[in-house]
C-alpha cells in the first residue's frame, strides 16, 4: 500500500525522506547542520531536518527513532515518539537525546530518525457515569502478571 506524501526542502542541503528497503515501514529522516553537533551524557538538542511535509487527512506522522541509532549510540528522540499532524508545516525537527554514558556526535548528512505514516481515527469522546466490566477492571501498571 503506498500514499504520496508530498515535501519541500526549506534547505537545499535536505535529504528527501528515504526507505532503506523494500519493506521498511519508515523513512530515514537526515540532520542538516553546519557544524557538528556534540551531545554529552543527558543532552537534548534540536536537530533540523530541512524538510516541511504534507501529511494527507487522516494520517499522521510519526517520528521515531532509528534503532541502530539507539542500540548502538544511545540517540533516539527525547520525547520518544514524535507527532506531526496533518495540518503542520513546518520543518520536521528532531529533539535528539542521548541516552547513553558517552558523548555522542551527529553529523551534516546523517540519518537521524524515522518517519512513518500511520492512518487514525479521530475518537468522540462521550461521558459516563459507568463503564464495562472486564477482568483486568481498575488493575494498573504490571497488574497482568510479568511473564
Amino acid at each position: 500500500m503506498t500514499q504520496t506524501v508530498r515535501y519541500q526542502k526549506l534547505d537545499d542541503r535536505a535529504v528527501e525522506p528515504h526507505y532503506g528497503s523494500g519493506l521498511a515501514a519508515g523513512a530515514d529522516l537526515y540532520a542538516v547542520m553546519d557544524t557538528p553537533l556534540t551531545l554529552a551524557p543527558g543532552d537534548t538538542a534540536l536537530v533540523h531536518t530541512g524538510l516541511a511535509v504534507e501529511i494527507p487527512a487522516g494520517f499522521v506522522g510519526l517520528v521515531c527513532a532509528r534503532s541502530g541509532l539507539a542500540t548502538k549510540r544511545g540517540l533516539a528522540p527525547a520525547n520518544k515518539v514524535g507527532v506531526i499532524d496533518a495540518d503542520y508545516r513546518g520543518e520536521i525537527m528532531v529533539a535528539l537525546h542521548n541516552h547513553g554514558g558517552a558523548t555522542q556526535t551527529i553529523d551534516h548528512g546523517e540519518r537521524i530518525a524515522q518517519l512513518v505514516l500511520v492512518p487514525y481515527l479521530t475518537a468522540v469522546y462521550e461521558p459516563a457515569d459507568s463503564l464495562t466490566d472486564t477482568a483486568r477492571g481498575a488493575g494498573g501498571f504490571g497488574s497482568t502478571g510479568s511473564k
